[in-house]
């Protein structure tokens, strides 16, 4: 198994946390909807992967057989345009607003703003800065808009804006198990939710990088940063970018010991820990420097951190 590289996500360091932001947020007038949501119904599946693939310091093994109740989840990661509807109705303020910035990706970045920002210099994310004003409606900083991305998912989003959101839409976050049986999609041991080939008779079926990592992204598969979030083929679930375009936050925290002694039931994740859990991967995801965009892989992040390729979809328990 592979211990290599870190996955190219950059966590907040914890200076000047800022106290929580949970303000007494209001229901949805839709609360509790199931629209556009996949009902996945309740049973076993083989969760987690054994092999030269796998990262052992993120804990992707031991495969095992894993045991759910029914549940739903939201067919894609939630679009600028549903973010912007629950700020709206709340008043909501993003944590990436209330630090002042975010961790945004050099290739994303207007090149006028480029030489007067400061790039994080530590290994493995160096390509990162910690953009002042970026946040999930100027995900690239000052300079840059969602006008023509509504329907991309939102961005520099935090583990604790996601719960917020899923609060006022009568809804959680996916527990990890939960994510990953709705990736697989019904089927098995397959390394992606298509299969086992990445580009199967040549033909894209995620939003990851083509090129030179991190220098150029060629584009290859249409984008060079997020795509909409119906892009792709779905899976046989009907869920669409369950691998790369952004990564998805989960419940669960990490602790890369945990799915060795995890019950096979409905499992939840540890009780406590410092990072929280993302799967999927991102339009940043290359092979030569983090394939973690697989059924099975997972990594983890501070639950305060927001960068340019960290998104979310909800999740409701199926009644009945």
């Amino acid at each position: 198994m592979a211990d290599g590289n870190p996955c190219c996500t950059p966590s907040r360091d914890g200076n000047g946390i800022l106290p929580a932001n949970e303000p007494s947020l209001s229901l949805s007038s839709s609360a509790g909807s199931t629209e556009d949501m996949v009902r996945i119904e309740g049973g076993a599946f083989h969760m987690g992967a054994e092999g030269p693939e796998c990262w052992a310091a993120d804990g992707e093994s031991p495969r095992r057989e894993v045991s759910l109740d029914p549940y739903f989840l939201d067919r894609t990661s939630v679009t600028n345009e549903t973010f912007a509807a629950f700020v709206e109705a709340t008043g909501y303020q993003s944590e990436a607003e209330r630090f002042g910035w975010s961790f945004v990706f050099h290739n994303q970045i207007p090149k006028a703003h480029l030489k007067r920002i400061r790039f994080d210099r530590a290994f493995g994310i160096e390509w990162w800065a910690r953009v002042e004003g970026a946040y999930w409606r100027k995900p690239g900083g000052t300079g840059t808009n969602i006008h023509k991305r509504m329907d991309h998912p939102v961005v520099h989003v935090s583990w604790n804006d996601a719960r917020a959101f899923c609060q006022w839409a009568g809804k959680r976050l996916p527990t990890e198990a939960e994510w990953e049986r709705a990736a697989r999609g019904g089927e098995d041991d397959q390394v992606y939710p298509w299969g086992d080939e990445l580009t199967p008779d040549g033909k894209h079926r995620c939003n990851i990088w083509q090129g030179r990592f991190p220098e150029e992204d060629t584009g290859a598969d249409g984008y060079t940063g997020t795509a909409p979030a119906r892009s792709f083929p779905s899976n046989p679930f009907g869920l669409y970018n369950m691998m790369g375009n952004a990564w998805d936050w989960v419940a669960d925290w990490f602790d890369p010991r945990y799915p060795r002694d995890a019950p096979p039931d409905n499992p939840l994740g540890p009780a406590k820990g410092t990072e929280r859990i993302i799967r999927g991967g991102s339009f940043l995801c290359h092979e030569s420097y983090c394939n973690r965009y697989r059924n099975s892989a997972r990594t983890k992040v501070t639950p305060d951190s927001t960068t340019c390729h960290l998104s979310f979809r909800c999740a409701m328990d199926a009644r009945g």
